[in-house]
């Protein structure tokens, strides 16, 4: 289905309101072009019929009346279209901005991996904002300049259908001129969308970054990379502007030239014999109407950069919404007891380059398993798969015995929870952070996980406590208390399965100590994941699996990996200080 097609099915969603506005609109137009009507009758009536200077004052009083009873009547009806063709118009895009908004968020997390985030910001604000433009004004432009042009040629032809025959040849310059302003708008324009997101993207990259920016003396060269890219937005934006600067008024001061050459010569050469002479009042009409017919004209002339620009943002917001998603399904299982089961897992982020090998292990439920290995190694990858963020490529991985591919996302993971190395807090308030807005997680439940994780700490600090306000990112907040709030979020809604990736290596001694102690009495029924690179914090757990290029390295105890004195061994002793460890990275 074209970007047209589409654009008008988003439009009938509510059309309803769209043929009420459209119906109002047509009233207003009869009313409001029937003046010249009135005003012709006028002039060749009483006007004409009057004798010896003698002018009957009563039918011009009553078509007089008729003029400005129409008159009001249009001011009324357009004012209803106006506000129901507005309103439709808002309706569209709040639609259009929700379906955008929730299709993203059913997109695999693969689409977001070589994706800036500001790219996906500027379709759904930039793009859907250039698409209102589109239904607020052109669309209601379009239609109101269309049914003005209709009922002008139709009384037009009423009047005279030589005189309107001439007008005719509008139509076909008008369309040949809007073919040729779209061949090169459509171009102009991707470049400019284009550079919009991208220059979304370099900002939302260089306000996260800045840090590192300021840190590094990074100032210039940003600066210099944005205005090429800026430059170059601009550059086009001038291309488009000469482009336009040939249409507008200059079309149609053309336009409305040459038809009226062409109507004096009508009348001037051609029509002036007794048998074809039209009345003043005709003559009066006609005249009234062709000024009348380049209000409508101009309109649409005018709209011609506000509708190539909104067809290119909307055919950018619809090749987004054509990317296949996620099925977001409802159901519900049972909390699992949590045994996992990896068989013979193989997966890759491109095609064929593995980066997980023949991966087997067991997780029964209640045990603390940690994954350990170099950067690179596949820790967070066999996460990313248990989560189902990415589906194995080989092999298979089961909860309880079930495949995980047979359930739907969101039902493996309404029991599990994750703690991430860099915690995300959203904008609100401790609490809403922790309960995520769940109504299942009061905020007893929600105190009482901040608590259990050694959270006192956390709120002794702030003046109010779970209400204390949270920022973007908690960026108030210092990393020990963000990531406890994190934890905290993890634990109150009692997953059966929980993943700490690198949880611990944003704080402090003193507090990881107390999630240390904490964890001892909440893991109890619990399975948990523990990515870690300080190994002194997983000697408690019931496996270690060592990873190395995607394999399987070594996998037992803390006890049985150090008697084996392989990769652990080495990892431990260097972390340790103790000597005889030979120098390998870590994390």
């Amino acid at each position: 289905m074209g970007t047209g097609k589409r654009l008008v099915k988003y439009a009938l969603t509510f059309k309803r309101t769209l043929y009420t506005g459209l119906a109002l609109l047509a009233v207003a137009v009869a009313g409001d072009l029937a003046g010249p009507l009135i005003a012709k009758e006028i002039i060749d009536g009483p006007i004409a019929e009057a004798e010896d200077g003698t002018l009957n004052f009563e039918p011009i009083a009553y078509l007089l009346a008729w003029f400005f009873g129409l008159a009001a009547v249009a001011a009324v009806f357009r004012y209803g279209q106006y506000l129901l063709l507005q309103t439709t118009a808002n309706r569209v895009i709040q639609k259009m901005r929700n379906d955008v908004f929730q299709h993203v968020q059913t997109l695999p997390i693969r689409y977001f991996d070589n994706l800036p985030a500001g790219k996906v910001v500027a379709r759904i604000t930039n793009d859907t904002e250039a698409i209102r433009e589109l239904y607020v004004t052109v669309l209601s432009q379009f239609a109101t300049s269309f049914m003005y042009m209709a009922g002008i040629y139709a009384a037009l032809f009423y009047l005279d259908w030589r005189l309107a025959s001439i007008t005719l040849v509008l139509v076909p310059l008008l369309y040949g001129w809007m073919l040729f302003y779209r061949r090169y708008a459509a171009k102009y324009n991707h470049v400019v969308r284009q550079k919009i997101s991208d220059l979304n993207a370099m900002v939302n990259e260089a306000i996260q970054g800045m840090t590192i920016i300021q840190a590094f003396r990074r100032e210039q060269q940003m600066q210099d990379e944005f205005e090429e890219m800026n430059n170059t937005h601009f550059r086009y934006q001038n291309k488009l502007l000469l482009l336009e600067a040939a249409t507008s008024h200059n079309l149609v001061g053309v336009l409305r030239s040459a038809t009226f050459v062409l109507f004096i010569w009508y009348f001037g050469g051609a029509a002036l014999n007794a048998e074809s002479v039209v009345t003043v009042g005709v003559l009066y009409a006609f005249v009234d109407y062709i000024i009348r017919l380049f209000n409508p004209i101009s309109g649409v002339v005018n709209q011609f950069a506000k509708l190539e620009q909104a067809l290119v943002a909307a055919e950018r917001v619809f090749r987004l919404l054509d990317r296949e998603g996620e099925p977001v399904a409802d159901e519900k299982v049972a909390r699992y007891r949590g045994n996992v089961r990896f068989e013979d897992v193989w997966f890759a982020y491109k095609d064929e380059e593995y980066v997980l090998k023949n991966i087997s292990f067991q997780a029964k439920q209640g045990q603390t398993v940690a994954l350990v290995g170099h950067t690179g190694s596949g820790k967070s990858s066999i996460i990313n798969l248990l989560f189902r963020f990415y589906d194995s490529t080989k092999g298979k991985i089961t909860i309880d015995g079930t495949d995980i591919t047979s359930l739907s996302r969101q039902a493996i993971r309404d029991h599990m929870g994750i703690v991430l190395q860099d915690p995300y807090l959203f904008t609100g308030t401790i609490e809403s952070n922790i309960t995520l807005g769940d109504k299942r997680v009061t905020r007893a439940a929600a105190e009482k996980a901040l608590t259990d994780v050694g959270g006192e700490r956390v709120l002794n600090h702030l003046p109010k406590g779970l209400d204390e306000p949270v920022v973007e990112k908690g960026s108030t907040l210092s990393s020990g208390q963000r990531q406890l709030i994190s934890f905290a979020r993890a634990l109150a809604f009692d997953p059966a399965i929980l993943i700490l990736d690198e949880a611990t290596s944003n704080i402090d001694t003193e507090t990881e100590e107390i999630i240390q102690h904490a964890m001892e009495v909440l893991k109890k029924g619990r399975t948990t994941f523990v990515i870690a690179h300080r190994l002194s914090t997983i000697r408690s757990a019931d496996q270690i699996i060592v990873l190395d290029r995607g394999e399987i390295a070594e996998a037992g105890t803390h006890e049985e990996l150090m008697k084996l004195k392989g990769r652990y061994y080495q990892m431990y002793l260097i972390q340790s200080g103790t000597p005889g460890g030979e120098a390998q990275p870590v994390g």
